[in-house]
């Protein structure tokens, strides 16, 4: 019995990971078009939807923590940061007490089109999700928050445990 559920929740398991995996497939589409739309490399506009999310939630980044965010060194972060803000599309700021912390801004003007992209989008989606119930809606915030929570737990891992690759594994090729 305890076998049949494990099974039970692996097939699951597999079932939910593939529909977020062609979730993430379709993010990933949605972003590399809106990236284009704006005449930006992929990259430089995923970091300004970044730094306007994170306004829009009220929790401006900074710039390490838009580096953690978008798997950029702090040096590759920086001269994102400069294209950023020669072309006008964000600016730095010093709001924190401490004059030392950097506070990241969208320009007005990119909080505007990433609404005219994505506002479409964002119709269609609140019309599929107004088909269920709140509190299966409250629980799937969870499940996701849960899914997060577990995804960065096994990633810092995996950072501070490296396990050296075999000869002709991958990450070992020769050059």
């Amino acid at each position: 019995m305890e076998e049949a559920m494990r099974d039970g929740v692996a097939a699951q398991r597999e079932r939910l990971m593939e529909g977020l995996r062609i979730y993430g497939g379709h993010y990933a589409e949605l972003s590399r078009r809106f990236a284009a739309w704006l005449g930006l490399h992929s990259t430089d506009a995923t970091a300004v939807l970044e730094i306007a999310a994170a306004e829009e939630r009220g929790m401006p980044l900074s710039p390490a923590r838009l580096s953690e965010r978008i798997s950029l060194s702090t040096g590759a972060t920086t001269a994102l940061l400069n294209r950023l803000e020669a072309a006008g599309h964000i600016t730095r700021t010093r709001e924190h007490s401490d004059r030392r912390i950097i506070t990241l801004r969208s320009g007005t003007h990119i909080q505007e089109r990433a609404d005219e992209f994505f506002g479409p989008l964002a119709h269609r989606l609140d019309t599929a999700m107004s088909h269920y119930p709140q509190d299966l809606l409250e629980q799937f915030e969870s499940f996701m928050t849960d899914l997060n929570s577990t995804m960065d737990a096994h990633l810092t891992e995996r950072r501070t445990t490296t396990t050296p690759h075999s000869p002709g594994t991958l990450g070992d090729q020769p050059r």
